[in-house]
């Protein structure tokens, strides 16, 4: 990372009111003396100033815009920031563009780098790095709660106090390997021993807990499993509230497994509609049908939907020990109130997609369910290389004993430790660095 002035885009290119260039470095104050009327040495920070906005060769009047300074630090990335407001044409953005790339010692940001700044910097950790990233790329309110939660410090306070613990045993053991001649006193063995019990059993059950919340992030995936004419696509229709899926009464008309994203009462959901299951010699639809089996196999969960005039589903099609299971009969419709009790008595959910009878009842069954899968935690793992990390540093701490030599027992509380600092960013790797920042947008 240079030392040079950067800017960006903030805001999306096109026509619009308002855009947003964003400027971060040493050279803020000096653009400001160049491009508007305001005199830099009577500048508030976090202050608005109305100005013209000037080309810095013609001295011509670019637009009218909004200036806002932030002095260093108090500001996103910890360096002097300068916010441009002006209208949003491609033809001002393009004339203010030119005149900052007239200047000296700027340049334009690359992907994530205000963020990377603010990182360096010591503005953020890595965790509050990629809330923020969650946030902007969030589509559903439950992803968005998470992602400001992350932002705030829920993961790196987590973390960081696990890592200070084990680093305090470290400390401990280093000391006496610097003194050999001394045995370690009961006392600190104990609170050596009692700090590593503990932390284990807390990232173990982190790690246990917190299944389910990584799809958080991708979506939950249900998928709709059942026979042919169960009325797999039309239910799809029906949660959708519109025409996704291809409905007709000729047996075998889905033959592949589609994919619809949802948002269920704030939670990203992926519905899968399967081919229906059944003996068939359509080499075409037998392919279908793998693929629903293995759909079927690796979902979260499942909707088990058979015609209710058929009156149950053929659980054969089933995985073995698969608890996450939602009994579906449609075709209400189509049945006597007297089935319609039995049906009910087996606490399966009555529905009839077609005319959207009972389906706002499954979708609050969907709904509660998923609230009781997704941990009422503010510390989700919301990313794979939290997990990969945290379990590196529980093997590590199940590696630990106190009756290997002793420099053996540092080492498994060093890497352990090391592991935990990927996380935050507190070891600081450049390909992880390289790869959590190039996801940004510029301008962020």
């Amino acid at each position: 990372m240079d030392n040079k002035t950067i800017y960006a885009l903030s805001t999306v290119y096109g026509k619009s009111g308002v855009a947003v260039i964003r400027i971060s470095g040493n050279e803020c104050l000096n653009i400001i003396k160049k491009i508007t009327n305001i005199d830099i040495n009577e500048i508030k920070p976090r202050y608005v100033y109305f100005s013209n906005i000037k080309d810095n060769v013609s001295h011509e009047t670019i637009d009218k815009g909004l200036i806002l300074y932030f002095k260093a630090p108090q500001s996103f990335t910890g360096e002097d920031i300068l916010e441009i407001h002006c209208h949003g044409s491609k033809a001002v953005l393009n004339s203010v563009f030119k005149t900052l790339n007239s200047l000296d010692n700027l340049r334009l940001a690359e992907p994530g780098e205000f963020s990377k700044r603010a990182f360096y910097n010591n503005k953020m950790d890595l965790t509050e790095a990629e809330g923020l990233a969650d946030l902007i790329d969030a589509e559903t309110s439950e992803q968005q709660k998470y992602a400001i939660k992350q932002m705030e410090g829920s993961l790196k306070n987590l973390y960081s106090m696990w890592r200070t613990d084990l680093v305090k045993v470290l400390s401990y053991l280093e000391a006496f390997i610097d003194f050999p001649e001394e045995n370690i006193p009961e006392n600190i063995c104990d609170e050596i021993l009692n700090t590593v019990f503990k932390t284990k059993g807390e990232i173990a059950n982190h790690l246990k807990n917190n299944v389910v919340n990584e799809r958080l992030k991708d979506g939950f995936h249900i998928v709709i499993a059942g026979s042919v004419n169960a009325g797999k696509s039309s239910l799809i229709n029906a949660l959708t509230k519109k025409n996704t899926m291809i409905v007709s009464d000729i047996e075998g008309t889905t033959r592949d497994s589609v994919d619809v994203s949802l948002d269920i009462g704030g939670y990203p959901v992926v519905i899968t509609d399967t081919a229906g299951i059944r003996q068939t010699d359509n080499k075409i639809e037998k392919i279908g049908i793998e693929i629903a089996k293995n759909k079927i196999e690796n979902a979260d969960m499942i909707i088990a939907l058979y015609d209710a005039e058929i009156g149950k589903f053929d659980e054969k099609i089933l995985p073995k020990n698969k608890k996450d299971i939602i009994f579906v009969a449609n075709k209400a419709d189509k049945i006597s109130d007297i089935k319609k009790e039995e049906i009910k008595e087996k606490k399966h959910i009555l529905i009839s997609a077609k005319f959207g009878e009972g389906v706002e009842k499954l979708t609050d069954f969907l709904i509660n369910n998923l609230k009781e899968k997704f941990s009422s935690s503010t510390a989700l793992i919301t990313r794979l290389r939290y997990r990969k990390s945290l379990e590196c540093c529980l093997d590590n701490l199940n590696n630990f004993s106190l009756d290997k030599e002793i420099e053996l027992s540092a080492e498994d509380i060093r890497l352990a430790c090391r592991a935990i600092g990927e996380i935050t960013g507190e070891i600081k790797i450049s390909e992880v660095l390289d790869n959590i920042f190039g996801s940004f947008c510029i301008g962020k």
